[in-house]
């Protein structure tokens, strides 16, 4: 086991657990959403058909139609989706237990829709806490992560989609509230979408851009996204992960975990005016890279070269901060080469 005070490595035996759920969650196809439920024969029209019965989001009942009463591949099907869907909730559970991060049911319900559709196959890619925490999950590291109220989701080009997928229907097909968040100003485009309430989740859509916060169309998904500068050197080359959250394991592309420590580090020189944010990203990517000093230190370095010269000019003025000890130290000695 690691000793280093940033985080806790996890059991071998438990990232073996890990593992194994995202493994068969890969190769599951698509998911089903909401809670397994159970399965009802509907006999009032006089024509018995099976259904799904279950629960979309908390406190919502709804029904899926499987198929007649004497279709037995049809039943048989769902019958092994819903004992892997039992079962993938059940690992969740104990792994939650065990340290693992896991986001909560709306987030959930969310990932699986767009999971579902195709949208990380063809480009889409989880950032922000999110990202973070599943990262820490397939590093096998135990740390504490806050928790978010935003699902924050990036593409570095045109999402490879076989036909357009208008982001607002998708997120309302969750049952899920949203509400779009008005652009600023407000002639502007909708860049994100809401839940109601303080707690409301927050889903935004980020893009590359030079200018922080300008607007990039995103005609496949018929919304906007607000630019971030240098997220097309986070976005390059992402890697296929998995996100625990809710009772599920879901598919999802995620930047690669150096680029990620890096651009971190420059977002928190970037946070004018919001200083517990600098810190949260400053805290984020010592977390990761001390994960990765001990398992993968080449790539820490590796991916600070390939940062654009801008981009680690404004890390640099970092290392008169950062103390000697830990993963600080070996990103010290990657800036000050």
């Amino acid at each position: 086991m690691a000793k280093n005070p940033l985080y806790r490595a996890q059991e071998l035996a438990f990232r073996t657990q890990y593992a194994e759920l995202k493994e068969r969650t890969l190769v599951a196809g698509e998911l089903l959403p909401g809670s397994t439920g159970t399965l009802a024969l509907r006999k009032g029209t006089g024509y018995p058909y099976w259904y799904r019965v279950y629960y979309p989001i908390p406190g919502k009942q709804a029904e899926e139609l499987i198929g007649k009463d004497d279709n037995i591949v049809a039943l048989e099907a769902m019958r092994e989706r819903m004992a892997f869907a039992d079962w993938a909730a059940a690992q969740v559970s104990a792994l939650r237990k065990l340290g693992f991060q896991v986001a909560d049911k709306s987030t959930a319900r969310v990932l699986v829709e767009l999971h579902n559709c195709g949208a990380f196959n063809a480009g889409l890619i989880l950032v922000g806490t999110l990202s973070y925490m599943a990262w820490l999950n397939e590093l096998g590291a135990i740390a504490v992560s806050a928790r978010t109220l935003d699902v924050d989701l990036a593409r570095r080009q045109r999402l490879k989609l076989a036909a357009p997928l208008p982001f607002f229907s998708t997120m309302a097909a969750t049952g899920l509230p949203f509400a779009a968040i008005p652009g600023m100003p407000s002639t502007e485009p909708s860049t994100s979408i809401k839940l109601p309430g303080v707690q409301g989740l927050r889903v935004d859509v980020l893009a590359p851009g030079k200018t922080l916060g300008k607007i990039v169309r995103l005609p496949e998904l018929a919304w906007a996204a607000q630019a971030i500068p240098h997220y097309d050197y986070l976005l390059e080359e992402p890697e296929p992960a998995a996100m625990l959250a809710g009772g599920h394991c879901i598919p999802v592309r995620l930047p690669q975990a150096a680029r990620l420590v890096w651009h971190k580090l420059y977002a928190s020189t970037q946070r004018k005016g919001f200083p517990e944010k600098a810190a949260k990203d400053r805290q984020q990517a010592l977390v990761l890279a001390a994960a990765l000093a001990d398992n993968e230190p080449q790539a820490l370095s590796a991916a600070f070269y390939a940062a654009p010269a801008s981009m680690r000019g404004a890390i640099k003025p970092l290392g008169d901060t950062l103390s000697r000890s830990g993963a600080e130290k070996a990103l010290l000695e990657i800036i000050a080469s």
